[in-house]
């Protein structure tokens, strides 16, 4: 029998990646839908023929789903966690996990308290182009020097509840960037020490505090060091990571992944030119099996304290104008 699945915020994240990976999965199934917008709920209703709430406690007395799907802005998380935990219902959230060190370590404890199981949605941890860099990783020799980017161009970087720190927690740091701060704790565990610095004036006096372009600095005890370089204003569209070792190097890109020797030349790769967006249903199915005691959920509350305390440590660092220790705020 299927898990009963519902979605909660019906955004971009939820059309594009949650509603298809539902469609596509052998485990679960959508009974119902939920956005605070009624007008947008009405049309998404018409076309997906299930039950339509404005209200979570009315959505989750009403069809008593297993797990909800989580896409709503950032400062709306907390709420909905504590609602499903009071009444047993899993979650499976979009990133981030928490806007700050302190609100992960509550969620944790509410989680627990409330004896359900938290996923956090990161899509790359499901396609095999990610989780193959760990073993081309191993084959560079020592690596020392991590070249990240992610940047695409929109005319609005400030626009919505994602231009204020208040409701985002933050902006392109916290935002985008949440996808290349995995990475690098999947790949390397945490830093030693980060340095942040960041803008919020590429469309002069459009009103906005949240970050729109960042540059993080970052060191490893081992002698990895390098940089994160994060926009939603410079173009190109770019997402890559380039790890560069003492024996050749790694480079990461959205489609593919090349091992490349000292001279740059490629000696293997691996791409994924005719694959079907899949991550998105693999990443339900596999909460799914964790519901159901068959696989261990490696993107849980404990697990993300530490992202929290990486991104709070780059926030940090610009105030204070200094290197911070990650560690430390977790």
């Amino acid at each position: 029998m299927k898990r009963r699945a519902a979605i909660i915020g019906l955004g971009h994240q939820a059309i594009e990646d949650h509603l298809p990976g539902l469609a596509g999965s052998s485990r679960a199934e959508l009974v119902a839908i939920c956005d605070s917008d009624a007008d947008l709920l009405l049309s998404r209703k018409a076309t997906l023929d299930v039950p339509a709430f404005t209200s979570v406690p009315d959505l989750l007395a009403t069809t008593e789903p297993d797990f909800v799907v989580v896409a709503v802005p950032h400062h709306a998380g907390r709420q909905i966690i504590q609602e499903c935990a009071a009444r047993g219902v899993h979650v499976l959230k979009e990133k981030p996990f928490a806007t700050s060190p302190e609100e992960a370590r509550e969620l944790a404890q509410i989680c627990r308290d409330g004896q359900i199981e938290l996923m956090v949605t990161l899509q790359r941890r499901f396609n095999p182009i990610y989780s193959s860099v760990v073993g081309f990783l191993d084959q560079i020799g020592t690596p020392f020097l991590v070249d990240g980017q992610y940047t695409f161009h929109t005319d609005t970087p400030g626009a919505g509840w994602r231009g204020s720190i208040e409701q985002a927690g933050g902006g392109c740091i916290i935002d985008m960037g949440y996808h290349l701060v995995d990475l690098l704790l999947w790949y390397f565990g945490m830093p030693s020490k980060i340095i942040a610095d960041y803008s919020t004036s590429a469309v002069p006096d459009a009103g906005y505090d949240a970050e729109d372009t960042a540059l993080i600095q970052l060191a490893y005890d081992t002698g990895l060091y390098g940089s994160l370089l994060l926009s939603r204003w410079m173009a190109p569209k770019s997402e890559r990571l380039h790890v560069v070792g003492t024996r050749g190097s790694v480079l990461l890109t959205k489609g593919s992944v090349q091992r490349l020797d000292l001279d740059g030349s490629v000696l293997e790769e691996l791409t994924r030119p005719h694959a079907p967006a899949t991550a998105a249903t693999a990443l339900i199915d596999h909460f799914c099996r964790v519901l159901d005691g068959e696989r261990t959920n490696l993107s849980g509350p404990d697990q993300h304290l530490s992202h929290a305390a990486f991104i709070a440590s780059c926030y940090e660092s610009k105030a204070a104008g200094r290197y911070v220790t990650p560690k430390e705020l977790l």
